[in-house]
């Protein structure tokens, strides 16, 4: 059994895995979002901005994990960054489709927490416009592709499941954090 351990935190746009995370770090500063690498344009913060040449050696090098388009950007998981991340620590790694999810937790070894995020799509709508989104309509779009590929994978097993609205953020990170702990301990036991 590997001893990496990560948490894959899967959900909509604004079902709280930015605020989640921030809520893992804050109770040990062993958490850290993992930053996919981005090809495109627009909001770089929280991302590793690469280019298509970038993109297309990973891909030769067979070290592309995961890879979407979303948004008119690629985003990418790849095993030299999931390296790097697990090198610094439990790396935090937010997704939006399942078949990335089975990407990850198949194709990179690891000890890996998955979590369901949920809210409805009116908390996204309210969330999305509260925090100053510009494209909160494909948002939306986007929520109810998560849902149509939840509706299409209803075997897909998670860890732990949580409703965004009713579990605070600390909750999350606490219930989170203990499922982690239990997983090394059974490990080592």
């Amino acid at each position: 059994m590997t001893s990496k351990q990560g948490v894959v935190l899967y959900g909509p746009p604004a079902a709280g895995k930015d605020t989640v995370t921030t809520a893992l770090t804050e109770l040990s500063p062993t958490y850290a979002q993992f930053a996919r690498l981005k090809v495109g344009t627009g909001k770089s913060t929280g991302y590793r901005m690469g280019t298509v040449e970038q993109l297309s050696e990973l891909e030769a090098a067979g070290a592309v994990v995961y890879a979407n388009s979303r948004y008119g950007n690629t985003y990418v998981i790849d095993a030299p960054g999931l390296d790097d991340a697990f090198a610094a620590g439990v790396p935090v790694v937010h997704l939006g489709q399942v078949d990335g999810v089975r990407a990850l937790t198949d194709g990179y070894p690891a000890s890996w927490v998955v979590v369901l995020l949920w809210c409805s799509r009116e908390t996204t709508a309210e969330r999305s416009a509260g925090r100053g989104d510009s494209d909160t309509t494909a948002r939306l779009t986007a929520w109810d592709a998560t849902r149509e590929d939840l509706d299409g994978h209803p075997a897909t097993v998670w860890d732990l499941t949580l409703d965004t609205t009713a579990a605070s953020p600390q909750e999350a990170a606490r219930l989170i954090d203990q499922l982690l702990t239990q997983r090394a301990g059974a490990a080592t036991a």
